[in-house]
């Protein structure tokens, strides 16, 4: 097994090595904010996560709060919110069997990290209820508030969705 330090076959200059290096020094000492949101929402598992797996339906699940989702290819969307602002978000994967997905905001002004995640937990006392979580991690610290905001009516729209469905 070769140690990092054996590794000789990167195509980088030393001067690019010593950029991700300082990047990523940098990164590290920025403090990162981990937003999460739960509720519960009256729907079943599989009806909520028959509508947030649709990554081109954004829209539609939280209407109201998203007013246009446009799929730019199979892992790239532009979703334009409420108050006109717009992101554009990868998706980086769905997984089925966790009912999860997951998503970076590419253009998030400001941002040096996004990452995105959302949920969907079977209520195990309820069959005929959910839990939908919602993770956010962002860098810088100072983008937390605004996310939060954004998650929290974000998530109303969901709820309300997911309910009158």
């Amino acid at each position: 097994m070769r140690s990092i330090s054996a590794v000789t076959d990167i195509a980088a200059t030393p001067q690019q090595v010593w950029a991700v290096l300082a990047l990523a020094q940098e990164t590290r000492s920025q403090p990162m904010t981990s937003i999460i949101r739960e509720t519960s929402i009256a729907t079943t598992p599989e009806a909520a996560w028959g509508a947030l797996r649709d990554f081109g339906a954004l829209h539609e699940l939280a209407s109201g709060f998203v007013t246009s989702t446009k799929l730019e290819d199979d892992r790239t969307r532009v979703v334009t919110f409420f108050n006109g602002a717009t992101a554009r978000e990868a998706l980086i994967g769905i997984d089925e069997q966790a009912r999860r997905i997951a998503w970076t905001i590419t253009d998030l002004a400001g941002a040096t990290h996004h990452s995105g995640a959302a949920q969907i937990l079977a209520d195990t006392e309820d069959h005929g209820r959910c839990r939908f979580i919602w993770t956010t991690d962002v860098l810088p610290d100072d983008l937390a508030e605004r996310l939060r905001t954004m998650m929290d009516a974000g998530l109303d729209a969901i709820k309300r969705a997911l309910e009158s469905a």
